[in-house]
């Protein structure tokens, strides 16, 4: 049995509480937490609640940490995990900035102990499906992509303040998500061009994006993001995965390779039926489907495997410093109104917010 604490209790916490509760080859042996909500939260659950984390992780001595605390406090609680030899998993962002990314990767890699990024779509089955036909090489040398995420947050999703104000925004919520896989998919991102726009809610922060990206590998693609507009085209709703949206099947990523086309997360497949053919000859259609399985519980299974040190992390803490840099690249960019690199990024991690 593996023992995990959490580091947090917000929304995010609680559902992790929950995953573990439910997992027959994990416990969750502690909470730190100073709210009341907290408190009574372990009363519920049967565990152990401590006000501070450094407590916690002396007394319990876990074999993995959960930390899904505020943005900032990444890096301090990985930081803490790691002096202590205790693998952990962070919630996405790996940091508030790229800064405290590195911070955090120095650590890791220095003393050995492993940090998985919380981006829980690298263990979605519809993403699973995409990288094995790449790997396949059945869509041969990929040449662009396209997606969007579109969906509409209601009002008061806004009364916690710091939704409305920097960092807050549709970028480093969400965005940064579509940003690790484009990444885990397509390849490293060289640089990336944006616009930005808050025209309709009026917030200081972005609820609209669209970008261009150039790939290290020579792909190009585009991606659109809204958390104000209506439609069906979000991996929330096409993977049938997330927790609190419903299912609407179809794609919301499109790529295309020498030899074939992917859209997912409906993996469908489509290519000619000879290699001779082209573009006046009819297409094929073939399904890429999933395994069944669910994203969290997944991402779950294989953190108890990193903590038992069984494999290396799937996004390792400089992983998600990249994906982390690529977001804030896309953030930049918009700002300066010119093209930015990931290089540029990770060069001066104190200056790349």
């Amino acid at each position: 049995m593996t023992r995990l604490v959490l580091l947090g209790a917000g929304l995010i916490g609680r559902e992790h509480a929950d995953l573990v509760m439910g997992h027959p080859d994990a416990s969750l042996a502690g909470l730190a937490d100073p709210s009341p909500e907290a408190e009574r939260l372990a009363e519920r659950l049967g565990v152990a609640h401590y006000a501070d984390y450094a407590s916690m992780l002396d007394e319990i001595r876990p074999d993995g940490a959960i930390v899904a605390l505020p943005n900032r406090l990444h890096a301090p609680a990985a930081l803490a995990c790691i002096e202590r030899g205790i693998a952990c998993l962070i919630e996405k962002p790996i940091a508030g900035d790229v800064a405290d990314a590195a911070r955090i990767v120095q650590g890791s890699e220095r003393a050995g102990v492993p940090v998985l990024v919380g981006h829980q779509r690298r263990h979605s089955p519809d993403i699973r499906a995409a990288k094995r036909a790449i790997e396949a090489g059945e869509l041969g040398d990929l040449v662009a992509v396209s997606g969007m995420t579109l969906f509409d947050k209601p009002a008061n999703y806004f009364d916690a303040q710091w939704r409305t104000r920097a960092g807050g925004g549709v970028l480093l919520i969400n965005l940064i998500h579509d940003i690790d896989v484009l990444r885990h998919l397509v390849g490293e991102i060289e640089s990336v061009r944006a616009f930005t726009s808050n025209a309709h809610r009026g917030f200081e922060v972005e609820d609209t994006a669209s970008i261009a990206i150039r790939f290290a590998n020579g792909a190009l693609g585009t991606f659109v993001i809204s958390d104000n507009a209506v439609s069906p085209w979000a991996w929330e709703y096409t993977s049938g995965q997330a927790l609190y949206h419903p299912v609407q099947p179809g794609p919301s990523l499109f790529l295309s390779g020498r030899k074939g086309a992917l859209s997912v997360s409906d993996m469908y497949l489509w290519r000619h039926a000879r290699e001779t053919d082209h573009w006046q000859d009819p297409l094929v259609r073939e399904h890429r489907a999933g395994d069944g399985s669910r994203t969290y519980v997944n991402q779950l299974e294989h953190f108890i495997a990193v903590a038992r040190r069984e494999v290396d992390p799937l996004i390792d803490a400089r992983d998600g410093m990249a994906t982390l840099a690529a977001t804030l690249a896309v953030a930049r960019a918009a700002r300066e109104d010119r093209t930015v690199t990931l290089s540029e990024m990770l060069a001066r991690p104190a200056e790349a917010a």
